[in-house]
């Protein structure tokens, strides 16, 4: 669809139109960081829950993607709800959901995304020519002329955005976080450069974890503490903030209270009374800007022995919220400077 053709514009608009209600009722399970959805706690890296396994593979891949597929044309995409032909060198991408840093990661053109990527301010260059979208905002993106739109299985309108253009959409936690960027990679046709990276950064990973418990011992446990408007949460090992790294990349330890509380679910919200009970030796304390922060203020707070010892790590939660190859990169040089101020 080219945007000069007026009559073809309204026409399509029409089409859509017509769908009537066939799709419109969106998922409400595991969260939606396209939607907007403000808890964190609903938001697995603002997008679900996920239990995955790091070395259980390609539980949704095996695709078809060739590496030495033209730089022109399509290639068949076998995406978890099957195959899909999508651009071979995409130019125009819409993600509408938190894969916003595979993409740059991949280097890939993105010319809209959802509100949790635009306001990360580690985007911001990449995302500098690109508009906020939704997945209701169908005038919108059939104006940015998408040639590939990439989201969650549980977008609104996912027949209508079918229309505008080939759509791949993924279910948060169906594999776990490396093999979502390799997904993403063969959804683009940069496998290859997908896998490079997986391999790469679970060297490096694996060196500064090392590192990191032969300076902190292995035993030493770190929390992952997020303060979210006037609420506090722990997390898992599979829920951003820095969790995969942390955990299941280099393997450091979780305080005993917070594998009974978060592992499985992948958060637990918790009152500040309580924190001492979750703080590990060392923790991570995500903050959004405008959250309340007058825990940090009390003597409870103070008492903790992490913070007692200067072993509290502040990140800002806009930066550190997701679990794509970008934030993970970011998020493992973070704890090479505050671990072993490298």
């Amino acid at each position: 669809m080219k945007k000069a053709f007026l009559p073809i514009f309204a026409v399509l608009l029409l089409l859509l139109s017509a769908c009537g209600n066939a799709n419109n009722a969106a998922n409400t399970g595991a969260g939606n960081a396209a939607g907007g959805n403000a808890a964190p706690a609903n938001n697995a890296a603002s997008n679900g829950a996920s239990n995955a396994d790091p070395t259980a593979g390609n539980a949704a891949a095996n695709n078809a993607a060739s590496s030495d597929a033209p730089a022109s044309g399509t290639i068949t995409y076998q995406s978890q709800s099957g195959p899909v032909e999508v651009p071979a060198n995409p130019q125009r991408v819409i993600v509408l959901s938190s894969y916003a840093g595979d993409l740059i990661s991949l280097g890939v053109h993105i010319v809209g995304a959802d509100s949790w990527s635009m306001k990360n301010p580690r985007f911001a260059d990449a995302l500098k020519d690109a508009k906020e979208v939704s997945d209701e905002d169908l005038e919108k993106i059939i104006e940015l002329n998408p040639d590939l739109i990439i989201g969650l299985d549980n977008v609104k309108n996912l027949d209508k955005l079918k229309e505008i253009a080939p759509t791949v959409v993924y279910t948060y936690g169906k594999v776990d976080y490396l093999t979502q960027h390799l997904e993403i990679g063969k959804a683009v046709n940069k496998e290859k450069e997908a896998q490079a990276w997986v391999d790469d950064f679970k060297t490096r990973a694996a060196e500064t974890g090392k590192e990191i418990k032969a300076k902190i011992g292995e035993n030493a446990t770190v929390s992952v503490i997020e303060s979210f408007d006037k609420q506090l949460y722990v997390y898992g090992n599979n829920w951003g903030r820095g969790t995969e790294v942390l955990y299941q990349a280099m393997g450091l330890k979780m305080p005993q209270k917070v594998i009974d509380s978060a592992l499985k679910p992948g958060y637990f919200a918790l009152s500040a009374e309580v924190l001492p009970q979750y703080a590990g030796d060392y923790v991570i304390l995500s903050k959004f800007g405008d959250a309340d922060g007058s825990f940090q203020d009390t003597a409870t707070y103070k008492n903790i022995p992490a913070v007692k010892n200067g072993r509290v790590f502040e990140v800002n939660a806009d930066a550190f919220y997701f679990n794509d190859a970008d934030t993970l990169d970011y998020q493992l040089d973070f704890f090479k400077k505050s671990f072993l101020g490298q």
